[in-house]
């Protein structure tokens, strides 16, 4: 290796800039990082709901990747064109990168035409534009039949689909329109968090307290936009005037080509170091085959474990503590109020969870979640 280690991450979601931000605070003068990302700004995926129902626009909530101002880091703009684990090279539209340890964070992409007609019928609303496209639908929208469908068995942030119906109750009976719609969730989930019987059963009376329907354990198999249908797999239909969509997920293409991907199409890797079948090359975040839900704190518990490992690795002595899939999802409501699950998936003999109902104090305590990340990964207030 070179005397300060070059370091390169692909992808600054909440994987990348957690582990860019450790291996800064902590191994400014020993590591040469690389972050690149072919998007100009972060957004937080819970701030694109607020986009899309018009509380806030795109600019106020995309953070510019131009503010990270860290030693011993150094942020790119480009796109990943090729990756190289056997020798660690990565090509971008602008240049080669040559690195010591190679980190992919590229997360999942969205895949609207796995599911078909979903294109030419729906709109998906988990991507920035995407959310930023209903927005501008929603205020022509006078009422019929709304169905907000998850399209594939895995997808990032679980509670969204659910944060995603409550508030679109909210909006549409400020609007006069809430009689006038009938509101239904259809997800392969067979409940809203299958491994605690009493989160789900608090999110499930709170679907019936504001009459939306739902429909667990449920797969949609087609679209069909000429009758404005939605076809399910044990043969049911759902009529709708608006589908929103969450869509199937699959790995960058870019990554599947590199031949880190397993056959479940995700690249596997220790779950102790997060290293995976190449030599100093590791995954976190989405990416990665990992046994806990796909989710950004997810991705930041991955790098943090990522980064104790590598400032052992490089400077030795840093306590290294297991990962256990421990994070906190946060429930918009739609309203002021906000609910919180605590979730552990790895830490004991079986995943433990426990749920505080919604509140203002929880809304606050989500506030002081964005703002903390803010400061750190942006240096911004």
């Amino acid at each position: 290796m070179s005397e300060r280690t070059r370091v390169v991450i692909l992808g600054a979601g909440f994987g990348g800039l957690e582990l860019s931000t450790r291996l800064s605070d902590e191994l400014a003068d020993s590591v040469e990082v690389t972050l690149i990302d072919q998007n100009d700004a972060f957004v937080f995926g819970f701030t694109k709901l607020d986009v899309m129902f018009g509380t806030k626009t795109m600019d106020d909530v995309r953070l510019p990747y131009a503010a990270i101002k860290k030693p011993g880091l150094e942020f790119r703009q480009e796109t990943v064109e090729s990756i190289d684990p056997t020798v660690k090279r990565v090509v971008t539209n602008a240049g080669t990168y040559d690195a010591d340890i190679l980190v992919v964070a590229l997360g999942a992409d969205l895949a609207p035409e796995a599911t078909p007609g979903f294109v030419e019928g729906g709109n998906e609303f988990y991507s920035p534009d995407g959310a930023a496209r209903v927005g501008e639908i929603l205020p022509t929208f006078a009422g019929g039949n709304v169905v907000v469908a998850v399209l594939g068995g895995f997808f990032k942030c679980p509670p969204a689909p659910y944060e995603t119906v409550f508030m679109l109750h909210e909006y549409l009976s400020q609007r006069g329109l809430r009689d006038a719609t009938t509101i239904t969730l259809v997800t392969p989930m067979p409940k809203p968090v299958p491994i605690s019987d009493e989160i789900s059963d608090a999110i499930v009376a709170q679907l019936d307290e504001r009459g939306i329907e739902y429909s667990h354990a449920t797969w949609t198999v087609q679209v069909d936009p000429a009758t404005k249908t939605v076809h399910l797999k044990d043969g049911r239909t759902l009529p709708f005037d608006l589908l929103l969509g969450v869509p199937v997920h699959v790995a960058p293409p870019v990554v599947v080509s590199s031949g880190l991907t397993e056959d479940d199409g995700w690249i596997a890797v220790d779950i102790a170091t997060f290293q995976t079948k190449f030599a100093d090359v590791y995954a976190v975040g989405d990416v990665a085959s990992a046994p806990v839900p796909r989710a950004g704190v997810i991705a930041e518990g991955e790098a943090s474990t990522l980064a104790d490992v590598l400032i052992d690795r490089i400077k030795g002595g840093a306590p290294i503590k297991p990962f256990i899939g421990e994070i906190i999802c946060y429930v918009e409501m739609g309203d002021e109020t906000v609910g919180k699950a605590n979730v552990n998936f790895l830490a004991g003999a079986a995943p433990t969870a426990n749920y505080t109902f919604p509140s203002v104090a929880v809304a606050d305590e989500k506030h002081s979640f964005a703002a903390t990340r803010r400061r750190r990964w942006f240096g911004l207030d």
